[in-house]
This record gives C-alpha cells, structure tokens and sequence, in this order.
C-alpha cells in the first residue's frame, strides 16, 4: 500500500516538475511541437487576466491561435477580441459565430475544435468550468 502511495506522489511531483518547466521554459515546448501543428486555443473569462494570458500565450509560442472566446457578458468578450486582435492579427481567427456570452458559454466554447482552453474566470466558477474541461478531454491552462 506504502509503495502504491510514493509512486503516486512521484508521478504527481514529475507531472509538477514539467508543468513548470513549461511555463518557465516556453521555448522548450515549443519545440515537442512540429513547425506546420498549431495549437488552437479558447479563452473563457475575458477580463484583464484573461486578456492577458491569452496575449501572454501567443506571445510564447509561434504556432498558437486564439480561435473561440466566451464570457458572461457580450461586450466584455468583444473588448478582448479587439484588443487581442489588434496585437496578434494573424494568430486571432475568432469570428462572431466562436463568440460565446452568457453564464453557459464556457459549454458552448468547449464544444469546439480546440486543443487547449484557458480558464481566467472568478475562482467560484473555475472547478465547474474545469470539470467540463476535462471530461471533454481539453488540455487546461488556470490558475488556482
């Protein structure tokens, strides 16, 4: 039972370990990834942390696009698309159709072709929001 435990925790510890070697070393993710695959992207929660990761990722990685965004409210999402776009125009592909508003619109974006999803919401929403992710098989990027 003991050693069913430590190689729990040594797992645990190693998937921590590259998770922040990832974050620390962007770089070095990029290059797991070929040149010609890009990584496709939603936001959910399009505040200023929201705005931000999503400016930060396509920032970091040469081959990501933003392509669905979702927030409780309409102009809230619109004012991130503008300003993200205005920065990234060739690696923002979010047409209104992948505009999502409304308290369920994180459902809607994860119903989409998407390879990662960020999660910048209020911290109440976040465990119902990260469920949803995971049971549809999306990568997640949130912070606790």
């Amino acid at each position: 039972m003991k050693d069913i435990e430590n190689v729990s925790r040594r797992k645990f510890l190693g998937a921590s370990a590259a998770a922040s070697a990832a974050i620390t070393f962007p770089h070095v993710v990029n290059a797991q990834v070929a040149r010609s695959e890009t990584i496709r992207f939603g936001l959910v929660g399009c505040g200023g942390r929201g705005t931000g990761a999503a400016t930060q990722i396509l920032n970091s990685q040469h081959n990501t696009k933003l392509v669905a965004m979702a927030d409780a409210f309409i102009d809230k999402v619109e004012g991130a698309h503008n300003r993200v776009a205005k920065i990234h125009k060739k690696k923002v592909d979010v047409p209104k159709d992948k505009m999502f508003a409304g308290f369920n619109a994180y459902k809607k974006l994860m119903e989409q072709d998407l390879d990662l999803v960020v999660l910048a919401t209020s911290p109440g929403f976040r465990p119902l929001h990260f469920e949803n992710a995971v049971n549809k098989g999306l990568n997640v990027f949130m912070e606790k």
